[in-house]
Parts: structure tokens; C-alpha cells; sequence
């Protein structure tokens, strides 16, 4: 009885209240994302991730850092290692696990500085005009004028090897999308007539920008992320790959494809599980973007 009221209350046609309309949409958000078969894979694939990650102690079954020569490229589940060792005798398994950790810690930092930052930029950008919109979207022009790898590359080795360094890197080379899609919401909203309005009752440009014009672009922002997450992700690895991310002994999975490549014909298993965790995570954000781009489309009904 309880659950059915609360349903009731939160697919209610006419709420009482802004509370009752915030938590209805949200709910009928969660309803369209559910009906989508592909998105609910997606998140149940990054959940398991991100639960294997901070339960990383409890499921792995070595040390990740250990070494044991005697025991170096055992296949799949020789000698108690699920996945195999690698060429230092290595659990390969464990090591997946814990790199989970630095994977989402990566994306984790990356989103919640590259949006921030463009989202500022943009609506500084459209909201201002002028010589103020052409100048920060000249700059955003000669970011986007570089390939995201090589300009990530170039930043990397300015500011030395690193997990932080890294993270900074493909901040500076994510923003500028998240720049334009602020900038292209901010032009549709300013001369609308609720922000005339608001304008006309005394609010200043902060006040606008912050307060009506940055809650609209939010659902934009979250879709694009979520997308870019893949990329993120691949990004991260192949500084990883090329020794410009996370440093040895670090279970990164970039560094360990890295470690494996030399090893693909005769071991194939040392680059191939890392590869397929890099996939399982980029494929299932990828699922989760497009799942929130239709719970999220002005456009569609979510009734």
C-alpha cells in the first residue's frame, strides 16, 4: 500500500509542490532509463566495475605487487591465479582489480574538472559577447584545432609522468566541447523573456548566469560526459601505454597492455585481459551515455 501511494504521489499529473515535481521527474527519468534494455547493461557492467574497485582488498586473491619469478606467464588459472601471471609473476587478476581503482579515479577527477571548466567558459562566452565571446572561443578553436591524444601528449611530457599530471592533461584537452555546448545553450536562453524578467526585478548578470542559466545546461553537460567517458578512459590508457601516465609498479591497464605487447603471440593472455577490461568499461559508458541522452531529451515524453 505504501509503495503504491508513493507511486501515486511521484507520476502525480499535478504536484503540490517543487519538491513533488523535482522527485516525480527524476522517477519518471529512472522509468525511461529502465525501459532501455542496452543503458540498464551499461550500468549494471560500470557498477560491478566500480564495486570490484572499492572491494578491491577483499576480492583479489594476491598482492598485487608481488613478485615471483618461478611462477611468471602461467596461463588462466595455473597455480591458483584465475587469469594468469605476468612476466614477472604477477597476478594478473589482482591487478586488474586494483587498476579498476586507478580507472575510475582518473575519470572520476577528469569530470569533475573538464565540465566545471567549460561550463564556466561557455557561458561567460554566450552570455557576454563581444569581444569577451570572441576571444575565449578562439581559444577554445585552437584547443579543438589539436587531436585530444597528441595535445594530452604534449602536456604529459611538459609536466612530467604521472597519475595527477595525466588527469590535468586530459582535463586541459576535454573542456572545450563541454565550452561550446554551454556557449550554444546560453545563446538560446538569454533573450528568452523569463530571463528579460529577471533582469528587470534587479538581478545581476552572476545571479543569471549561475542561477538560471547553468541549471539548463546541465542536463547537455551530463550527457556529453557521460559519453566522453569512453574516451577518457582511452586516453588515460594509452598515456599508460607510452609511460606517461600511471608509473611501474602501478596495475594501470594501459601499462600493463604496454608490459604484454611483447609477450602477445606466444602469452596472449598478459595484454588481453587488460584490453578486455579497458573495452567492458568504455562500451559500458558508452550504453549508460545514450541511455541518459533519451532520459534526458527535452523532446521525448517520459511519462
Amino acid at each position: 500500500m505504501i509503495t503504491a501511494n508513493l507511486r501515486d504521489w511521484l507520476l502525480s499529473d499535478a504536484p503540490t509542490s517543487r519538491r513533488q515535481a523535482r522527485f516525480a521527474s527524476w522517477y519518471k527519468g529512472w522509468l525511461t532509463l529502465r525501459s532501455n534494455t542496452l543503458a540498464m547493461v551499461g550500468l549494471i557492467v560500470l557498477a560491478l566495475i566500480i564495486l570490484a574497485a572499492i572491494f578491491a582488498p577483499v576480492l583479489a586473491t594476491h598482492d598485487p605487487y608481488a613478485q615471483d619469478l618461478g611462477q611468471r606467464l602461467l596461463g588462466a588459472g595455473q597455480g591458483g591465479h584465475l587469469l594468469g601471471t605476468d612476466s614477472l609473476g604477477r597476478d594478473i587478476y589482482s591487478r586488474l582489480v586494483y587498476g579498476a581503482r586507478i580507472s575510475i579515479y582518473i575519470v572520476l577527477l577528469v569530470a569533475m574538472v573538464a565540465p566545471l571548466v567549460g561550463l564556466i567558459v561557455g557561458t561567460v562566452s554566450g552570455y557576454a559577447g563581444g569581444w569577451a565571446d570572441v576571444v575565449l572561443m578562439r581559444i577554445t578553436d585552437i584547443f579543438l584545432a589539436f587531436p585530444r591524444l597528441i595535445l594530452a601528449l604534449a602536456f604529459v611530457a611538459a609536466l612530467g609522468a604521472g597519475i595527477e599530471n595525466a588527469v590535468l592533461a586530459i582535463s586541459l584537452t576535454a573542456w572545450p566541447p563541454y565550452a561550446r555546448i554551454a556557449r550554444a545553450e546560453t545563446l538560446t536562453i538569454r533573450n528568452s523573456d523569463y530571463i528579460h524578467a529577471i533582469r528587470l526585478q534587479g538581478a545581476g548578470p552572476f545571479r543569471i548566469v549561475t542561477r538560471h542559466i547553468w541549471p539548463l545546461c546541465i542536463s547537455s553537460l551530463v550527457i556529453r560526459v557521460t559519453l566522453d567517458m569512453a574516451g577518457i578512459i582511452l586516453t588515460a590508457a594509452a598515456l599508460g601505454f607510452l609511460g606517461l601516465g600511471a608509473q611501474p609498479p602501478s596495475p594501470e591497464w594501459g601499462a600493463m597492455i604496454s608490459e604484454g605487447r611483447k609477450y602477445i603471440l606466444d602469452y596472449w593472455w598478459v595484454a588481453t585481459f587488460p584490453g578486455l577490461a579497458i573495452f567492458a568499461i568504455s562500451l559500458a559508458f558508452n550504453l549508460l551515455g545514450d541511455g541518459l541522452r533519451d532520459m534526458l531529451d527535452p523532446k521525448e515524453d517520459n511519462a
